[in-house]
């Protein structure tokens, strides 16, 4: 080999390589998880915070490599064509376009780019060292050049000014939707991951348990009959009232019956109930179910009585409901289990009208709006914009609603399918 052609042919090689490192430190920082990242560098990885301190800096970052890959490729381009016309004359030159096109796309570009996507947190730790110091060789053209390309824009209208970035919650619940959708997460883990992101979100009065649904006791009943209601009952915490149901005046806690029991000898007319009861705690219906969860933590209470703007019970939230929101129906040995939706045979369900909407859509995998709507019964009336009579048949949303049982002007029992989907759509 010509010893001329040795020196040359060295220099393209490297900068060739020095092209593939630009082109796949891009795809690299950019690829990178950054939860996966933060989580190096919380854990003191120093390379882990360069990668951060590179993309915090992205005019820099973006600049160092289009600078530095533009630069490397014109010169050994222009090192090719030298060569090529020294040795074939002006034919060469169409020789080693045709050369180093190839070269520069499968060396310096897809090669080093498919490499980087599939080991992006590799690369990326790699290449973070080298390039920080570049960046602050290069500051002072990159950033002479980013005023001129900002500059350039103004004078034909064009802003920086991008789309929004997502809120941490949708990226999140994206990120959430993706694993599920790859098959790496499973649909219970999903529901309960969104359900954690939606209690900023969703308000105490749509989960609560509605005032006519409260199992309370009259305070002004005898204490036997007190504690027979208590011991027949599935609560460990009953609101009492006194005159009228909406009056609330204590919570009795099944504990604290059993304590006084044991100080009264047996003789259980001398217990004052209304004196072991705690003082009921109201929260406004606009609550929030994360902040209402932080207040029980809080409070370490587990039951407040809700109220509407006017003051007057609309309701009761416990912690096990705000609890449920995540995890789905918590039964425990003394309730009643009944299925939220009974399958029937010909594959329709049967479905309590005070079920909630968003309880329907986590089992049965159905979309349906809880806008407008807390409950199934809700959802009908609000559609049909009527009280329907038993047997009647509604179409929305893409389910059949038929309504199998009421009393008085309540829904409480449906029958719903989901319709088969059109051809073509």
């Amino acid at each position: 080999m010509d010893p001329d052609l040795i020196l040359p042919l060295l220099s393209i090689f490297l900068l060739l390589l020095m092209s593939g490192f630009f082109s796949g430190s891009e795809t690299g920082l950019t690829a990178a998880s950054r939860a996966k990242i933060h989580k190096l560098e919380t854990g003191g990885d120093k390379r882990a915070a360069l990668v951060s301190k590179l993309r915090d800096d992205k005019d820099g970052l973006i600049g160092t490599i289009l600078l530095g890959n533009n630069a490397v490729n014109i010169l050994a381009s222009a090192l090719a064509t030298s060569l090529a016309i020294k040795y074939f004359g002006e034919q060469g030159v169409v020789y080693v376009t045709i050369i180093m096109t190839m070269m520069v796309l499968v060396f310096a570009e897809v090669l080093p780019k498919t490499y980087a996507f599939y080991n992006a947190e590799k690369v990326a730790l790699f290449v973070a060292r080298p390039l920080i110091v570049l960046v602050k060789i290069l500051s002072p053209i990159t950033k002479t050049v980013q005023k001129m390309v900002d500059l350039l824009m103004k004078m034909i209208g064009v802003t920086k000014d991008g789309e929004e970035d997502l809120e941490a919650s949708d990226e999140i619940r994206g990120t959430i939707d993706l694993h599920h959708k790859e098959g790496k997460m499973i649909k219970r883990e999903k529901d309960m991951l969104s359900s954690v992101l939606d209690l900023a979100a969703l308000e105490v009065e749509e989960v609560m348990i509605h005032r006519k649904n409260i199992y309370s006791i009259d305070i002004d009943e005898s204490p036997s009959e007190i504690i027979t209601k208590v011991l027949d009952s599935s609560f460990t915490r009953i609101p009492l009232w006194k005159n009228k149901p909406d009056n609330i005046v204590g919570v009795l806690h099944t504990k604290a019956l059993l304590k006084s029991l044991r100080g009264f000898d047996g003789d259980i007319e001398k217990i004052d109930i209304l004196e072991i009861a705690n003082k009921p705690w109201f929260v406004p219906e606009t609550n929030t179910l994360s902040n209402q969860l932080h207040q029980f933590r809080v409070k370490r209470n587990h039951i407040a009585m809700v109220v509407d703007e006017y003051g007057a019970l609309v309701g009761l939230i416990t912690l096990e409901d705000v609890l449920e929101e995540i995890v789905g129906q918590i039964d425990d040995e003394h309730d009643d289990i009944t299925s939220i939706a009974k399958k029937m045979p010909d594959g329709s369900y049967r479905i309590k009208g005070d079920t909630s909407i968003r309880d329907i859509n986590r089992r049965l995998d159905w979309n349906l709006p809880d806008e407008e709507a807390n409950t199934m019964a809700g959802l009908i009336i609000h559609e049909s914009e009527s009280i329907p009579e038993i047997g009647q048949e509604f179409q929305f949303y893409g389910v059949k609603f038929k309504i199998d049982r009421k009393k008085n002007n309540q829904i409480t029992s449906i029958v719903a399918s989901k319709l088969p989907k059109k051809k073509g759509k």
